[in-house]
């Protein structure tokens, strides 16, 4: 039987998309029997409209919302949020993790601070931020960055914890600098420790952002999610669901597909099974 490589290149082509095609509808095939069987538990009678309303009227609900210009409104900001949140939390998390990890005296100070941290819900503390940076956007990316950071310094410090030391004695023995070591050694070895890292933190970054909407008001899908409640507004809340859940998997999707970019010399990029 030919390859693909051995078939003309259109024939190859036409293959590949097929396969694609094959491949998304497995992975979504889930989706449509949940959303399926949604929509059929709404209609059945077993239940109201005002506890779960049908998946198509949730559907008109959000086009409603994107027509009036409501949900790009909302969505923007909440991906403002949680996205600065998550930048802030990635850019210094990397920084206090690589220093946890060379610097014995940076460990001393911060790893208490992160061994409390991590564990405990961040959002007890939201109170104390809004006493001090009031309710908008400061005070939500400032709660996004708290919980968002130590996922990031985690994995940084045990991704380069981790890298091999034949490798570090080798780079100096070539006569490498500790520059040299860092940033031609070090971060690139530890970089699919620290990936990992950033993929738990983004879709936390979201998640907070949502909640802390939700709490404090105003714009965003959180906001929107919470004033429909206290409205009795049941398909607004559904249709807040589904938006949250749709951009999630967008944000997911893309780290995922930056991972893969990132780590094209990793031999996890040529395996079958992370594709």
């Amino acid at each position: 039987m030919a390859t693909i490589e051995q078939l003309p290149i259109q024939e190859a082509i036409s293959l590949r998309a097929l396969r694609a095609s094959l491949r998304f509808g497995v992975k979504a095939s889930s989706v449509v029997v949940l959303l399926a069987a949604w929509e059929i538990a709404a209609r059945s009678g077993t239940l109201t409209p005002f506890q779960l309303p049908a998946f198509s009227v949730v559907v008109g609900r959000i086009w409603t919302d994107a027509v009036a210009g409501d949900l790009w409104i909302n969505t923007a900001l909440t991906l403002y949020r949680a996205l600065a949140g998550f930048a802030i939390a990635a850019v210094v998390g990397v920084l206090i993790g690589t220093a946890m990890a060379r610097i014995r005296l940076a460990h001393w100070f911060f790893d208490p601070l992160v061994s409390m941290g991590f564990p405990m819900p961040k959002i007890a503390f939201l109170p104390v931020i809004i006493l001090w940076l009031g309710l908008y956007d400061t005070s939500k990316i400032t709660m996004i960055v708290f919980d968002a950071i130590f996922p990031v310094i985690a994995a940084t410090m045990i991704g380069i914890q981790g890298v091999e030391r034949e490798l570090l004695w080798s780079a100096r023995n070539m006569g490498a600098g500790e520059r040299e070591m860092l940033w031609q050694i070090v971060l690139p070895a530890a970089l699919p420790q620290i990936m990992t890292g950033l993929q738990v933190s983004l879709p936390l970054s979201l998640i907070v952002a949502v909640v802390t909407e939700m709490l404090m008001g105003g714009y965003g899908l959180g906001g929107a999610m919470i004033t429909a409640s206290r409205f009795a507004n049941s398909p607004g809340v559904f249709a807040g669901i589904v938006e949250i859940a749709v951009v999630g998997y967008v944000l997911v999707k893309a780290m995922a597909l930056l991972r893969r970019r990132l780590l094209i010399w990793h031999q996890e990029a040529h395996d079958p099974s992370t594709a």
